[in-house]
């Protein structure tokens, strides 16, 4: 060390004590922070090339995994982000699509309803027309069959008639027993079939 002399005036520094008395402050302050580092049991040179390791290990880790891991997982989060979206969007459009069906299914039922009421009024009204026709048609054979009654009616009355006559002419014979004329003959005909029509 330095020889500093100690008097009752103010030392002077000149700039090679400068030097000299940073070199002892240095010395020192390493003697000091060793004689710390060592006292704490830790090797002060081994410290700050595990601190230096540290950092470069850290740094390599930060660019070579945990960055790209982070922006791994920014991705990640932005691709569930936008398929929560897409599921919601989804979840959206079914359940415009169930309204519109249920909606359709509404619609659907409601004509198939009037279809059906439709075709019931057809059929009834159907049951009708079909019922007047074959009341019609009934009362036109009924109207045929008494016109062929009433056509074999007067057909059987003349039939009835002509054997009447003849029947009557027969039983005269045989009762005045000789034949008699024409006009005879046709007077007691006419006569006897004004008594059958009574």
């Amino acid at each position: 060390m330095a020889n500093v002399e100690h008097t009752t005036e103010t030392p002077v520094v000149t700039p090679v004590n400068m030097e000299e008395t940073h070199a002892e402050v240095v010395e020192h302050g390493a003697t000091a922070d060793a004689g710390l580092a060592a006292s704490l049991g830790i090797n002060a040179q081994l410290f700050v090339f595990q601190l230096i390791n540290f950092t470069v290990v850290a740094v390599i880790l930060w660019f070579l995994v945990l960055k790209p891991l982070t922006k791994t997982l920014a991705e990640r989060k932005k691709m569930i982000d936008e398929s929560i979206d897409n599921a919601k969007e989804i979840e959206t459009n079914l359940a415009l699509s169930e309204k519109e069906y249920q909606d359709k299914l509404k619609e659907a039922k409601g004509e198939a309803n009037k279809v059906i009421e439709h075709a019931h009024t057809e059929a009834k009204q159907l049951g009708e027309d079909m019922k007047v026709k074959a009341k019609t048609e009934v009362e036109g054979i009924v109207a045929q069959a008494k016109k062929s009654i009433q056509s074999e009616k007067v057909q059987m009355m003349e039939e009835i008639r002509q054997e009447s006559a003849t029947l009557i002419v027969t039983a005269l014979e045989k009762i005045l027993n000789e034949k008699m004329d024409g006009n005879i003959d046709k007077k007691i005909i006419e006569d006897s079939l004004k008594n059958l029509k009574k």
